[in-house]
């Protein structure tokens, strides 16, 4: 181990895990992607909710940031009974956001700045409201309508029991009981998320040739590409078989060392059937027909990633979340094993790693690396839950959002990560909207915490999110210290490290760079030391400082370095960039 106070300086000698790639390519493999959750951004119109105006009129935060593109959270027309993942017209915008001009307006404001637009497609259901659904609802048993969903008959003399014994991710039961207009019990309809999302039946060719339709509408608009929701649960297993496992997007499978198994996927008859991928080969011809390199990512969360790869092979989807790298924690021997298990199961198939710390569905990882625990991953937290260390959750967030932007590949930032924002851990029950805290009936905060709105001015009301001080959900009075007029203009602000680390990600190709681990830490099982390109980053996750090379020469670091007669050292929790 090389310390400060004890042994020389390290080398830069290392083995190579991960081949450089040409600098020029296609755009998705080595941006940076912004995901806007549109509720929570801007509020142009003063109504307490985000819209894609309040997003357009602050397009220049992006690029002053420094990404390529922008990912957009639904935004068609819905009832929001789960914040717009619950679809009613997949060819509109909901008026809560605006129109589709809106739309258009924001698309060419985006493309004017260089800035690429990807939107979220939701097509493992719709909302209830779907005129697909009510028709469904209105045919009747064995009807062509009721063939689209998963409509079946209950087990039981009466019928009274569930078709199996699948439970919602949100929590209760994954079927609910229709009434025949006559008031009689009728069929069982699947929804493996809240009742108000029935499941599609995607064995069906009715439902292929919509979604592919659905493709085409928004590429002939313009869109740079679709995020896909919930991509590795669209087709289920034959016969929709019982499964006791556990149902969730995230589950506690402890690590392995050899095929990265994190706890990030999930298993069972619901989940990653082989039938999907001829379903993203057909969109992935649609999006190879038009000109602009289109581009799909998928939302699957899918281990060992040995699995995860087969959704980006050639003809498949473009991207896949790397969500091992997520619930990682703060380890370094799993860091480690993420990234290397990443590359070698990617670089199998031609794919780039995607990388990804925060999104609208986890707590923030400012909070969450901050937890007595940092691998713990709950849904939400409570005011009465055990509380995360701020400080050290955001000395934390810094470091690990630096290793991850210094590793080759794409990575995604969620809205407000750049300023360093917190969970909000003490939203009272009452203002509470996410589905899964209704549905296990307050046994899990859910996902609000992570999707209160944006502080763009700290003295304004609602901290700038809208013109009069509406705000869907509250913001904590810790957002008054990371709003974007503050640390835009705060040497060292954690935008500030953002906006200089994707300067010098650009300027240096690390997105395309390769990857080799530095043998003098191979035996330190609190660091994660790489070199890309020319660029070392270095991740100290233990107690004791640890030193640099005479001469190096800092790029970026994402706290104080100490500085002594002896050596210039990385502190605990702690990241820098630099050249030896």
């Amino acid at each position: 181990m090389t310390r400060i106070d004890s042994t020389p300086a390290p080398s830069t000698e290392a083995v190579t895990v991960h081949a450089a790639s040409a600098t020029e390519g296609s755009w998705w493999r080595d941006a940076v992607i912004y995901q806007v959750y549109p509720r929570s951004f801007a509020d142009a119109n003063g109504d307490g909710v985000g819209d894609l105006p309040g997003i357009t009129a602050h397009l220049d935060h992006l690029v002053e940031l420094g990404v390529d593109a922008l990912w957009l959270s639904p935004f068609y027309r819905s009832p929001q009974k789960d914040a717009g993942y619950d679809v009613a017209d997949y060819r509109d915008v909901d008026p809560l956001f605006g129109t589709l001009a809106d739309f258009d307006a924001l698309l060419e404001a985006a493309h004017a700045r260089g800035v690429r637009v990807v939107v979220d497609l939701v097509p493992n259901h719709t909302s209830d409201q779907h005129a697909w659904f009510q028709a469904a609802l209105a045919a009747g048993e064995g009807s062509p309508e009721r063939a689209r969903y998963l409509f079946r008959e209950g087990r039981g003399a009466g019928g009274e029991e569930p078709p199996n014994n699948w439970q919602s991710i949100f929590g209760g039961p994954a079927w609910t009981r229709t009434t025949r207009p006559g008031g009689t019990p009728g069929q069982w309809y699947l929804h493996l998320f809240d009742s108000s999302q029935p499941d599609l039946d995607w064995s069906n060719p009715e439902v292929r040739t919509e979604f592919e339709d659905v493709l085409r509408f928004w590429l002939d608009r313009g869109v740079d590409g679709f995020r896909v929701d919930v991509a590795h649960g669209m087709v289920k297993a034959d016969g929709l078989p019982d499964w006791d496992g556990h149902v969730a997007m995230v589950d506690g499978t402890e690590a392995d060392g050899t095929d990265a198994v994190n706890g990030s996927g999930n298993s069972g008859p619901m989940f990653d059937q082989d039938g999907v991928h001829e379903i993203y080969r057909a969109w992935r011809r649609i999006l190879d027909s038009y000109d602009g390199d289109r581009a799909m990512v998928a939302e699957a969360w899918v281990e060992p990633l040995s699995r995860l790869a087969r959704y980006v092979r050639p003809d498949e989807m473009h991207q896949a979340f790397n969500f091992s790298f997520l619930v990682a924690g703060w380890d370094a021997a799993r860091l480690r094993g993420v990234v290397e298990s990443s590359f070698k199961a990617n670089d199998a198939v031609g794919a780039p790693a995607t990388w990804v710390l925060s999104n609208h569905d986890v707590v923030r990882h400012a909070s969450r690396l901050g937890l007595a625990e940092p691998e713990n991953r709950p849904n939400g937290l409570f005011a009465t839950d055990p509380q995360p260390d701020a400080a050290l959750g955001l000395r934390r967030a810094r470091a690990a959002s630096l290793l991850m932007l210094g590793l080759p590949g794409s990575s995604y930032v969620y809205q407000g990560e750049e300023l360093g924002l917190p969970e909000h851990t003490s939203l009272d029950d009452a203002v509470r909207q996410d589905p899964a805290f209704f549905r296990t009936r307050g046994a899990e905060a859910g996902r609000d915490g992570c999707r209160v709105p944006m502080p763009w001015e700290a003295g304004a009301p609602a901290y700038g999110f809208s013109p009069d001080g509406a705000a869907w959900l509250p913001q904590p009075s810790s957002y008054a210290a990371h709003a974007v007029d503050v640390e835009r203009t705060t040497p060292g602000s954690t935008f500030d490290l953002y906006r200089t680390a994707l300067a010098t990600r650009k300027a240096e190709h690390l997105g395309t760079g390769d990857l080799a681990w530095l043998d003098v830490f191979a035996d330190d099982p609190h660091v994660v030391a790489l070199r890309n390109r020319d660029v070392v980053v270095l991740a100290n996750l233990g107690g004791a400082p640890v030193a640099l090379p005479t001469g190096a020469e800092i790029l970026v670091a994402s706290g104080e370095l100490t500085d002594d007669a002896d050596a210039v050292a990385v502190p605990s929790d702690t990241t820098v960039w630099y050249r030896a």
